[in-house]
């Protein structure tokens, strides 16, 4: 029995000893190597994206809009503050828009600040045929149109 006594010893010492070591030295390691990788990685991937601000002619721009529609008063000052804001979170709140994020691209487009897509613009204008030359569908009509006089 000594001999078997003296197996499980040694084994439950090398146990401890490795156990207790090993895993420190590994959990220090790739804590310290994971958290200063990941804040290095977040300030470099950390970039302001869109627009950053309104300059002061487009502020005005909607100013006047907004002041054509009742939502704002006074004369446009060209400057981006809370007044002017808090009538365009109004405006798109009115109109059923989420109001955190200011402005809203269906609130420009409204106010007649953005692009315009409509009908007319993405067809182009109607097609005309040159004077003297008749088309086929008018020559059609025109001559149904005599066989019934």
């Amino acid at each position: 029995m000594p001999f078997v006594l003296k197996k499980l010893v040694i084994l439950t010492v090398a146990i401890v000893l490795f156990a207790d070591y090993a895993p420190a030295a590994t959990k220090a390691v790739s804590k310290s190597s994971r958290h200063g990788h990941h804040k290095s990685k977040r300030k470099a991937s950390w970039k302001k994206k869109g627009q950053q601000g309104i300059n002061s002619d487009r502020a005005s721009q909607i100013q006047q809009a907004l002041i054509r529609e009742k939502y704002l008063t006074g004369e446009p000052t060209g400057t981006w503050d809370a007044r002017t804001q808090a009538a365009l979170v109004k405006y798109q709140g009115d109109n059923g828009w989420q109001t955190k994020v200011v402005p809203d691209s269906r609130a420009l487009i409204k106010l007649g600040l953005g692009p315009n897509y409509s009908a007319e613009l993405l067809n182009g204008p109607p097609q005309t045929a040159p004077a003297g030359v008749s088309s086929t569908t008018a020559s059609r009509a025109t001559s149904s149109a005599a066989g019934k006089q």
